[in-house]
């Protein structure tokens, strides 16, 4: 095969778990040339690839439907695509596997291990043990086309050239990032703990800058509440690349089982996620993260954990349970990074 198409159109957590494992390939079979397949927001995520271009679909216009997909399929082929890595495993990847295939065109696809997380995430008989983590699920996809991806060493990205606007936002003292939100209540930790928590920090570290990040309108209301000097509201002002140029030189991130904490970790910041009614064993830990960094809910109060892979489900009281992580025990954690950071770079 001279040139891969690889299919993950969101969502943004899942398309950063992929960055390493895509950097791998294309560090280990840089003859061939790849598509990825995704929504253009999710473009900066692989700029540093140089033998990768991104090609957006117009899943809502054009490429619409079967027919739709069809096209795609056909414009695909004529860029010369001929071996499909499918890391989405959905509908529309599925109708296109169809064509793929018919046309006798090597198509793998990700096997997303559906039984074992419903096992997991039962609430009778549950099997609580550690699936693959998702990145080695996106690894084997790359192995059944014939590309088997060395994940041994890990593939982290180097902080992001800084842009003027960007460079004008970092001081000289400790960068510490927050994403308080997340897409269920299950797995978000109370907005007003939050807020203590990045106080506390503010006064713990009065050199700092405390960057609070979020998406939409409801988001930056919250935010725009927080009152203390040296936190700065991030939602909505910076460009995505922007956003992704400050992330890569913070010194720690503060996140939920989300986004954001995926986006981090691609670039090897230290980052400390924050568990509710999810679990780090259905396989959506940050890459390359330390499992000393995850503050999990207290299973003995809350023994159905997890209760879903996504934190959409849960049993009446349980969105809860993620406050059983305590505000000193996340401060202390922000503590005990930024200790090692520092000691790392003396020894450096």
């Amino acid at each position: 095969m001279e040139h891969i198409a690889i299919f993950r159109m969101s969502a943004m957590g899942d398309v950063a778990i992929s960055v390493p494992v895509i950097t791998a390939f294309a560090c280990e079979y840089p003859e061939v040339k790849i598509t990825m397949v995704t929504r253009p927001l999710f473009a900066p995520m692989f700029a540093h690839i140089p033998n990768l271009s991104v090609f957006t679909p117009e899943l809502y216009g054009k490429h619409a439907g079967v027919l739709g997909l069809y096209k795609l399929y056909k414009e695909l082929r004529a860029r010369g695509v001929d071996g499909v890595a499918d890391i989405h495993n959905v509908l529309r990847t599925n109708i296109l596997k169809f064509f793929f295939r018919w046309a006798k065109i090597p198509f793998a696809q990700i096997d997303k291990g559906r039984l074992e997380k419903q096992a997991l995430t039962r609430y009778r008989f549950k099997s609580f043990r550690q699936l693959k983590p998702s990145y080695q699920r996106y690894a084997d996809v790359f192995g059944a086309l014939g590309y088997p991806i060395d994940l041994s060493e890990e593939y982290i990205l180097p902080p992001l050239k800084l842009s003027e606007v960007v460079q004008k936002l970092l001081p000289k003292g400790v960068r510490i990032g927050v994403a308080p939100f997340a897409s269920y209540p299950g797995k978000q930790y109370p907005f007003e703990g939050m807020c203590e928590v990045i106080k506390r920090l503010s006064e713990e570290y009065c050199d700092s800058k405390i960057y609070v990040f979020g998406g939409g309108k409801a988001e930056e209301e919250q935010v725009s509440r927080i009152s203390v000097p040296n936190a700065e509201n991030m939602v909505g002002r910076l460009s995505f690349t922007q956003e992704l140029e400050l992330i890569s030189h913070l010194d720690v991130m503060i996140g939920m089982d989300s986004g954001n904490a995926h986006l981090s970790a691609m670039y090897g910041v230290p980052t400390i996620t924050i568990w509710g009614v999810t679990h780090p064993y259905a396989g959506f830990y940050p890459y390359g993260q330390p499992i000393e960094n995850a503050l999990l809910a207290d299973r003995e109060h809350f023994p159905l954990i997890p209760t879903s892979v996504y934190g959409k489900k849960y049993p009446k009281g349980y969105e809860k349970a993620i406050e059983t992580v305590r505000v000193e025990q996340i401060v202390e954690k922000v503590r005990e990074v930024l200790a090692l950071t520092h000691q790392k770079r003396e020894e450096d």
